[in-house]
């Protein structure tokens, strides 16, 4: 970054395809500078090109977020490159169906914790010491919807964003006395390699571009806990207070999400 850089820098992880590249795409469009990880890093820098973006407007750092020493290693080489970011992004993550009366389907709901959980929390690490010293950030974490109640084929899935929710809610307090801003955002259905293959009804689906305008607009007015787009926030509030008895039959009957198919010679 030359003396005269004054954008703002944000990191991005899951840049090289979905939502993250549609962050990303948001993030220049609204002048800020770019820390971008991915685990494709060859992907990544191919798309970076594409863009016609330059070393000054976007970094790319090889990072797999499953790996707490990558990807806590390649936030401190953002560190130590482009210096301390205004905004964390942590967007990596993964949907794979499992049925646990498989116990090979344990090894999926491991690597969906570890990637939507853990993950999120290793990305975060370098930065909340320097955010908390200097008084000022923000640490986003995409959680889900999916995050609220659970859904069936969806354990591994809904465990992981329920459990991110809550990581997130506990580093909020413990950052806010720092004038850390910590926010989960949870999207709704949005358009992406994630989703194309759910099997069941998926309202108010937004496609990646749209759901980053959006997304942008609501990480800029902080808050602890915001849904994209506003009406799954509606539809988020009330599953949360339906009784257990309503819930289930509301599901009853729905397809549900199916078993990963790379794990499994015998996934429907």
């Amino acid at each position: 970054m030359s003396a005269a850089d004054t954008r703002p820098l944000v990191v991005v992880t899951g840049a090289s395809s979905g939502i993250g590249q549609a962050l990303a795409r948001e993030a220049h469009r609204r002048g800020w500078r770019l820390a971008l990880m991915a685990r494709r890093e060859a992907t990544l820098r191919a798309w970076v090109a594409q863009q016609g973006w330059t070393a000054a407007d976007a970094a790319v750092y090889a990072a797999d977020v499953q790996d707490v020493a990558s990807i806590t290693a390649a936030g401190r080489a953002c560190l130590a490159a482009q210096g301390l970011p205004q905004r964390v992004i942590a967007n990596a993550g993964i949907s794979l169906g499992v049925d646990t009366r498989h116990a090979e389907d344990l090894a999926v709901m491991e690597q969906v914790l570890r990637t939507n959980l853990l993950g999120v929390a290793a990305t975060f690490q370098p930065f909340i010491g320097p955010m908390c010293d200097r008084g000022q950030g923000q640490l986003v974490g995409i959680a889900s919807v999916a995050g609220v109640r659970g859904l069936p084929g969806h354990g591994a899935y809904c465990a992981s964003k329920a459990g991110l929710i809550a990581y997130l809610e506990s580093l909020r307090g413990e950052c806010r006395p720092h004038g850390v801003q910590v926010q989960a955002l949870l999207p709704g259905y949005v358009d992406t390699p994630l989703t194309r293959d759910n099997r069941y009804p998926m309202p108010f689906r937004l496609g990646a571009d749209a759901f980053a305008r959006r997304a942008w607009r609501v990480m800029d007015a902080g808050g602890a806990w915001r849904v994209v787009p506003w009406p799954m926030a509606v539809v988020a509030r009330l599953m949360r207070q339906l009784p257990a008895a309503l819930f289930d039959r509301l599901i009853a009957g729905q397809p549900r999400k199916h078993r990963h198919p790379g794990a499994h010679a015998d996934a429907p």
